[in-house]
């Protein structure tokens, strides 16, 4: 399922979600499933998000031609909006009963201002293809 940019995900839902890694990340995703991570922003799991673009950034540390962008079937759960730095639940949330925290966009926890998710179960998490990554946005302009 699609959602408009911004729109809070709805808990139970199934939603196309992207997640950025290198070669060799993309082939282990593939060969061995995801693997949650040990910490981030959110605390534990796998990092993923509706917007391409914001998965297209990552892994950080690589020129982008080498970055690979893995579509996604994630199944959401139970879903619970982190929309600032020092949320009471930032990295807790799972203990609360959530399955995946949830930052909007443009809420002022990523520099980018792009969505970004966090899914506690990596079962949750099923590849569905490698996707071309988009054009980096280079944010300049030409001045004739």
């Amino acid at each position: 399922m699609q959602l408009a940019g911004g729109a809070t995900p709805q808990n139970d839902n199934v939603y196309t979600m992207y997640h950025g890694t290198s070669e060799d990340g993309a082939r282990a995703i593939i060969a061995e499933g995801f693997k949650q991570s040990t910490d981030g922003m959110l605390g534990p799991g796998v990092y993923v998000s509706r917007d391409i673009k914001k998965a297209s950034r990552y892994p950080l540390n690589l020129p982008h031609h080498k970055r690979v962008v893995l579509q996604l079937e994630a199944r959401v759960g139970k879903v619970k909006k982190i929309d600032k730095q020092g949320h009471p639940l930032q990295k807790t949330w799972h203990d609360e009963g959530y399955n995946t925290a949830w930052v909007p966009p443009n809420c002022g926890m990523v520099p980018s201002g792009l969505e970004e998710d966090c899914i506690w179960n990596p079962t949750r998490v099923k590849v569905i293809r490698q996707v071309p990554t988009p054009p980096e946005d280079y944010g300049f302009c030409i001045i004739l």
